[in-house]
């Protein structure tokens, strides 16, 4: 077994959650037993997670975060959990989903690409292609990112579900991605999933010129508590940002957005004119 010193934190993320899980224990006096019993993990298994010799799991990371009282904190140990398990994404990401994961409300405006909550898992394997081809990332980092896909869509699959209002620009149906019956399909997803009730479904025209209020792609989130945040990225990091002040002003632009695009009467017929390749 690992001793104290003989465990570098800096060596990985895996070592790093591990040290943060021993030292937690230690600063409030437990041992391994007295977290076992708290966690309902054998006190065995949280040894080989804090020595880095056992990989921890969501469940262990949300017991973790209960046992703490962290759970609902900027800095938990699920957030570390997904950067272990999603180290080929951009930074800042995996914390973002586990907010969207748990979000009352979900805003998503995108530019190009059919957003990741709707991808078919043909569509997001082509882009994944895409990227290895030009030498972007590896098979593997593609394979987790198309997994992600369907772990992000099943967290929306739960009681109550959260409300999605979807503005796609005019390009995301347009850019052709795949072969012909790839597109297809993946715009017959979004004409099934703006049937569903909790769904608001726009397209974002050409034809909107400068009433659109965003260039670039942008998410805001509403959690349960009412509270905001938002999400955008740049080439190489994503950014959350949870300040009311700041935040604000990009949900009052997601109105006016909404307000300048498409019915989603007029959306769908497009998307269905698109997919037929009759327009």
């Amino acid at each position: 077994m690992l001793n104290r010193k003989e465990l570098n934190p800096d060596s990985s993320p895996q070592a790093a959650f591990g040290a943060r899980l021993r030292s937690s224990r230690v600063a409030r006096g437990w041992k391994q037993d007295d977290l076992s019993a708290l966690m309902g993990f054998s006190s065995g298994h949280i040894s080989a997670v804090e020595t880095a010799r056992k990989l921890p799991t969501l469940r262990f990371s949300r017991s973790a975060d209960s046992a703490f009282g962290m759970a609902g904190t900027a800095d938990t140990f699920e957030r570390a959990w997904r950067e272990i398990r999603h180290g080929a994404l951009l930074e800042g990401f995996p914390e973002y989903v586990g907010y969207e994961g748990r979000a009352a409300e979900i805003r998503v405006y995108e530019v190009g690409v059919i957003p990741g909550l709707l991808q078919t898992a043909e569509y997001a394997a082509a882009i994944e292609a895409g990227h290895v081809e030009r030498g972007a990332s590896t098979a593997e980092q593609a394979h987790e990112r198309v997994s992600l896909v369907a772990e992000r869509q099943a967290a929306l699959v739960r009681n109550p579900p959260p409300l999605i209002h979807m503005v796609l620009d005019e390009s995301c149906i347009r850019r052709p991605v795949g072969e012909r019956d790839v597109m297809e399909d993946q715009l017959a997803k979004l004409i099934a999933f703006a049937k569903q009730p909790n769904v608001t479904l726009q397209v974002a025209d050409f034809a909107m010129g400068v009433r659109r209020p965003f260039s670039l792609p942008i998410t805001v989130l509403t959690m349960a508590d009412r509270s905001l945040m938002s999400y955008a990225e740049s080439a190489t990091r994503g950014h959350l940002d949870r300040e009311t002040n700041s935040v604000l002003p990009l949900l009052t632009a997601y109105h006016q957005l909404q307000k300048h695009a498409l019915p989603q009467s007029g959306s769908m017929a497009m998307i269905e004119l698109v997919r037929k390749g009759t327009s």
